[in-house]
């Protein structure tokens, strides 16, 4: 495993740097001439893609984006300071997400500063710079949507600095758009294009990227008038394109996140993760190796195993429950389930008994309750090994239903922070060892959110029309095999900015973006009140951005001070 050595916001960071095959075998401690080789490039650009694990799959982005929204809420062993919005700037969840994105965007620097210094044939380069590039946008892009006003570090750090300065949001959305217009120039095609691996960089990956900073761009002090217009070019040029490229939506919603079909037709890129857990992140970067760790097999798993005739296993996983879904989302985001198939493909709502002892099994009372099936039996077991032991059925059952039943029967209100409806897009079924991190690729971006983007900017441009059609195509798919597609359609009466987060919900929810979408649409506020009991009551409008780590700030002892009420007053 190579090692590369970078200061970043006047900290000393070893950075873990690694393929997408992982196979290198353990070598040296590199220093920052080193990126002036061959060798030291490439090692440098590998520990660029390794930072992304730092993100996509850890635990603390999902915390930061999909619990405390009108989505999910804190389960039994949830985060509640971020769900309740009751953090601060020393939590640890903000301190880890600004510290691995400038430490990356200073690797990516190193690739972007030295590549002109080594003697590579030109396409080499290019492809270097463009792969680098892509990565740093990705790793802005997290940051101004967290923080707005950041430091832009434009240029490789060789040196602890101990200074620093926020850079106005208009100025970081510029790098941004910059860097993926070069990286669309200088990277293949697409996902399929002949020797891209799975995880590395493409044209259309930051085309969607692109079309998304747009969008984001639009919704933010730093807008810019033709902002809709160019996020709807963009996407519609994907779209249009998506044939040639090699991709489409899968027919199957269920299909999407299936076991083992991380690369199919939809998927725009994913971030790679791997069964050595070694490589999976730095160790000695202030970021820990779970950080960089996939461990969204774990974070919805209700604690199954404490109802009668179940154990854990490795099938239904760890019972870690960070988050359960709101209410709303599954009552009224779900509601209709006859036409659209996305809630039974989201959402796991029945366990089988996997217990194989007898005991501890429920056995009929006696007398039996009203209702009882026929075959019950006074004092013998209401179910065996491989019944349903669990069953969510979506809707209310009445208390006297619920004490007929043979198996647990828990209608939406009975749902607590212990077991809910499991959210199983992330499930990893093949481990070994049920409490093991995911070694699953994340899927970040695929085509069924491209079309919710030309949807989005369409409707934002007063381009109904369009903004229909496009929903409208997710929303057909959504009824594959059984439903009615047609049945699925709307009109621009239908739409409202309201009605395209709530499609965003159902095809989208959980994949670790839902507090940047109600920030950019201006709902996070109104849509957290309203659907998230949790924390209702204490988020307030400063909570549209996150604190600057007090990390940071304690770090910055040399120049223009360094704080939040110098930028943000309400994080005072």
């Amino acid at each position: 495993m190579k090692k590369l050595l970078i200061y970043c916001s006047g900290l000393l960071i070893a950075l873990t740097g690694c393929n997408k095959k992982l196979k290198e075998e353990p070598n040296a401690i590199l220093v920052p001439a080193f990126f002036q080789t061959s060798q030291g490039l490439q090692a440098g650009l590998d520990a660029a893609y390794a930072g992304t694990r730092n993100f996509w799959g850890a635990q603390e982005l999902f915390t930061a984006t999909v619990i405390g929204t009108d989505e999910f809420m804190r389960g039994v062993d949830g985060n509640s300071d971020i769900n309740l919005y009751s953090y601060t700037s020393t939590h640890g969840t903000v301190t880890t997400l600004w510290r691995a994105a400038y430490l990356f965007i200073n690797t990516c620097n190193g690739v972007i500063d030295n590549v002109d210094k080594v003697d590579l044939p030109p396409a080499t380069k290019s492809s270097l710079v463009a792969q680098a590039k892509f990565l740093r946008a990705n790793y802005y892009f997290i940051l101004v949507q967290c923080w707005g006003d950041v430091t832009l570090n434009k240029n490789f750090q060789s040196e602890a600095v101990t200074s620093a300065k926020r850079e106005p949001i208009a100025d970081v959305y510029d790098l941004i758009v910059q860097d993926l217009k070069d990286a669309i120039a200088g990277l293949p095609a697409g996902p399929k294009s002949n020797g891209v691996l799975p995880g590395k960089a493409t044209a259309v990956a930051a085309k969607h990227v692109l079309a998304k900073v747009y969008l984001t761009r639009a919704g933010s002090a730093a807008k810019k008038a033709t902002d809709y217009q160019d996020a709807y070019n963009t996407a519609v040029d994907i779209i249009n394109n998506r044939a040639t490229l090699g991709l489409n939506l899968v027919p199957d919603f269920a299909k999407v996140f299936a076991e083992g079909n991380e690369e199919n037709e939809e998927v725009i890129w994913t971030v790679q993760h791997t069964p050595n857990l070694a490589y999976n992140g730095p160790n000695n970067s202030g970021i820990s190796n779970y950080s960089a760790d996939n461990v969204l097999n774990h974070m919805w798993v209700g604690q199954y195993e404490k109802r009668p005739g179940m154990i854990r296993s490795t099938a239904y996983g760890r019972p870690y429950i960070r988050c359960i879904p709101t209410r709303w989302l599954t009552d009224t985001v779900f509601k209709e389930r006859v036409n659209d198939t996305r809630y039974s493909k989201t959402f796991q709502t029945v366990w089988y008994a996997n217990n194989p002892d007898p005991k501890g099994y429920p056995v009929w009372p006696n007398p039996l309750p009203a209702g009882a099936p026929a075959g019950a039996v006074p004092g013998q077991t209401k179910f065996r090994l491989g019944d349903t032991a669990i069953y969510m059925p979506g809707v209310d059952a009445s208390d006297a239903k619920i004490a007929a039943s043979p198996y647990l029967l828990v209608p939406p209100r009975k749902y607590d922070n212990t077991l809910s409806a499991t959210l199983t897009k992330y499930f990893d079924t093949k481990r070994a060892d049920l409490n093991a991190p995911s070694i699953r690729p994340v899927i970040v971006y695929r085509l069924a959110e491209t079309y919710l983007i030309a949807a989005e900017a369409a409707f934002m441009n007063g381009n109904l029309p369009d903004a229909v059609k496009y929903i409208n195509a997710v929303r057909e798919r959504a009824a594959y095999p059984a439903g009615n597609a047609t049945a699925m359609d709307i009109t621009a009466a239908d739409l409202s900015l309201d009605f395209i987060l709530d499609e965003r919900s159902r095809e989208l929810c959980g994949e670790n973006m839902r507090w940047w979408d109600l920030v950019r649409t201006g709902k996070l506020l109104p849509r957290v009140r309203m659907h998230n009991r949790e924390a209702a009551a204490n988020i307030e409008a400063k909570h549209v951005f996150r604190p600057i780590p007090q990390a940071q700030i304690d770090a910055t002892t040399t120049g223009e001070p360094y704080n939040n009420s110098l930028y943000f007053p309400l994080w005072n």
